[in-house]
């Protein structure tokens, strides 16, 4: 008989005996505001090293980083066309460093972390939609949902030191903060 192994990092439930055989289930994340499960994000293909057909350098991919941000591109754009036009397929998997940190030795990185910034833009184009629609409950809902999810994650970025300890989210500072 097989023996299967499970990884430890992975949560788990004992959910019966059978003969003496403990039978584990494989819990999952349950996604915020509804009750739906499921796998998140993709998974990278596991490496080990430089791949072969990339020959780009530390420094190289240092001042493409640059150069695209200097173009108004947020990080994932930047990751996503270092992918697609310059065949480098992980920053992190060539230079042991992340997009943020080149962009963060060059003082080029964002006061809003990418996330928040989106989530943010999104409030306020439901709020302009509201503004006209008044009668659109739910959108109103999802503005609720929405601004559950941003104060959520302000209040984590606040408390890792990545945004300043007196941030505070309010449809009006957003709004000039988005211009």
């Amino acid at each position: 008989m097989e023996t299967f192994q499970w990884d430890s990092s992975i949560p788990r439930k004992k959910i019966g005996v059978n003969q003496g055989l403990i039978i584990l289930a494989r819990l999952k994340m349950a996604r915020m505001h509804t009750r739906r499960k499921g796998k998140s994000g993709s998974k990278h293909p596991q490496r080990t090293g430089k791949p072969d057909f990339v020959s780009y350098e530390e420094d190289e991919i240092e001042e493409l980083i640059v150069k695209l941000r200097k173009e108004e591109k947020s990080p994932s754009k930047i990751g996503v066309i270092l992918r697609d036009q310059y065949g480098i397929p992980s920053v992190k998997d060539l230079t042991g460093k992340k997009i943020g940190f080149f962009l963060d030795k060059n003082k080029m990185k964002s006061n809003v972390p990418e996330d928040l910034q989106n989530l943010i833009k999104k409030a306020l184009s439901l709020r302009k939609h509201l503004e006209s629609n008044s009668k659109d409950i739910h959108n109103a809902r999802s503005l609720l949902l929405i601004e559950s999810k941003i104060h959520r994650l302000s209040k984590y970025y606040r408390r890792e030191g990545k945004m300043p300890a007196d941030w505070r989210y309010t449809p009006e500072a957003a709004k000039l903060m988005m211009q």
